[in-house]
């Protein structure tokens, strides 16, 4: 018999949710170890008085427009795939993460594996992975995702991870055997990586670099005056440089952004001018930025699609070889051919990703 307790209280209501999750989420940049440069006291989710007492604040989530409404996971396909995930044991940014295309993606058979576990060290302002102590480092596991990806039977296979910050080498070493065991059993598809920052650390980039994926990626994720709070342990130029030596090494590079957390648009055509002057980045991903609970930065705009394809037509006039740019944009959104089955100026951008694709393979 289940007890139903009167007059449930907002404690009532924090203790089903730590029940529910019982592992801290991500998101939130106080559980850095470092002082943040800008507080995020007043945008803290159930923030309580100065006594500890009284009425608990929320921020609530913004209502979203017409035009950013992901379809309802489900069908046979999205099921298939679900199941097939789950029966290897591999985990994807697709869940962790709440990626509004979920419910597209594995309807088409294509999703992005995430390696080095499902907990990350950093505690970003925007991602909705869970921030702690990680689990040991799995030795087996670039094997038993070669493994299951050749029988997915994919084209084009996006492979991210959690930063691992608790490593030496922040995990570069199962980054490089991921790659070079999926690339010798899955010969005829195109290999794209989306990778930490390792700290900066040279050595551990150049592993990856080394084992030779088609795409690297690495997201700067906002503008630079935006870092403290949505990226707090990265460095923007720090980045810049991973991008830099990627593209110096012969790679074929790309990154992304989110807009409507903070930065002006102004900031947005000023970034895509710096690092395409600084690291010759040959693709851009530009999304809208959706909360993902209320522990997470707020969204401070929502960004029209005409805005969106003023940053295409921006991007492309800098020299980017491709700028995909729309609300529902994800760095590993449509990866494949970067837009699928659309006409008349994106279906350009599908052609010239494609020719990179290829053009990498071949190489």
């Amino acid at each position: 018999m289940t007890t139903i307790r009167p007059n449930p209280t907002p404690d009532d209501a924090l203790e089903r949710t730590l029940a529910r999750h019982p592992r801290p989420l991500g998101g939130d940049p106080m559980r850095a170890g470092d002082k943040p440069l800008v507080s995020l006291s007043d945008q803290i989710l159930n923030n309580r008085d100065d006594a500890g007492q009284g009425t608990r604040q929320q921020l609530s989530l913004k209502r979203k427009p017409a035009w950013l409404r992901a379809k309802v996971p489900g069908g046979s396909e999205f099921i298939a795939l679900r199941d097939q995930l789950k029966k290897h044991n591999l985990n994807t940014v697709c869940e962790e993460a709440s990626c509004p295309n979920m419910g597209e993606c594995w309807a088409r058979g294509v999703a992005t594996i995430m390696i080095l576990g499902d907990t990350c060290t950093r505690a970003c302002g925007f991602c909705n992975i869970k921030t702690g102590k990680p689990n040991a480092i799995d030795n087996d596991e670039p094997r038993r995702v070669a493994e299951s990806l050749k029988l997915m039977g994919l084209r084009h296979v996006v492979i991210t991870s959690v930063d691992r910050d608790d490593q030496p080498d922040g995990g570069a070493r199962i980054w490089a055997e991921t790659i070079l065991r999926t690339r010798d059993a899955c010969p005829e598809m195109s290999i794209e990586v989306l990778i930490p920052d390792f700290k900066g650390d040279s050595r551990a980039l150049q592993l990856v670099i080394d084992a030779k994926p088609e795409i690297l990626n690495h997201n700067l994720e906002t503008v630079p005056r935006m870092y403290p709070a949505v990226r707090p342990q990265a460095k923007f130029d720090q980045s810049i440089e991973l991008l830099r030596r990627c593209k110096d090494a012969g790679m074929v590079t790309k990154t992304g952004i989110m807009v409507g957390i903070g930065e002006r648009d102004e900031e947005v055509d000023a970034l895509m001018a710096d690092v395409h002057a600084r690291a010759t980045t040959d693709i851009l991903t530009i999304g809208q930025y959706l909360q993902p609970t209320r522990n997470h930065l707020p969204i401070d705009r929502w960004v029209h699609p005409d805005q969106f394809d003023a940053y295409r037509t921006s991007g492309l006039s800098l020299g980017w070889k491709v700028v995909e740019s729309g609300p529902m944009v994800r760095s590993s959104y449509h990866a494949d051919t970067q837009v699928d089955a659309l006409v008349g100026e994106r279906a350009d951008s599908a052609r010239r990703f494609r020719e990179l694709v290829d053009g990498a393979k071949a190489s």
